[in-house]
């Protein structure tokens, strides 16, 4: 059923489009590459420091479409207390306070641009999280 933005709900324009649209986001930062990690499409800065991972079909006990993505510190805990619908404590990195997010919900795109820039700005050098302040004008 097509929500308000013309989109999959749930789906967030179904899971080819899940994956291109994070794609589109996390390569236009500064030094990011893509590849599989754990069989799913996750981004790194510099080759090396992940800070997005896409499930588009669910990982563990969370059968739905969903990311992880490196937060800063205590923004994982607030989230996932005034949000917890949308948001969750992801397994293995929710512990050094990586955020869980549903994409099987009514999907913001504006809003997981910016959390996947800031995932990006949790991980990245100094002088490339400069490189995108540069680049957008922060």
């Amino acid at each position: 059923m097509p929500n308000p933005r013309g989109e999959a709900k749930g789906k967030g324009g179904g899971a080819d489009g899940l994956l291109e649209r994070l794609r589109s986001i996390c390569m236009a930062l500064p030094d990011v590459t893509e590849r599989l990690s754990h069989s799913a499409p996750t981004w790194f800065v510099r080759g090396k420091t992940t800070f997005v991972t896409l499930w588009e079909g669910g990982h563990h006990d969370h059968d739905f479409p969903h990311l992880w993505c490196a937060a800063p510190p205590g923004v994982q805990e607030e989230l996932v207390e005034t949000e917890p619908q949308r948001y969750f404590r992801p397994p293995y990195v929710g512990g050094r306070g990586w955020l869980g997010l549903r994409l099987d919900v009514d999907v913001d795109w504006d809003e997981i641009a910016g959390i996947c820039k800031e995932a990006y700005r949790t991980v990245a050098p100094k002088r490339l999280v400069a490189q995108l302040d540069e680049s957008t004008g922060a």
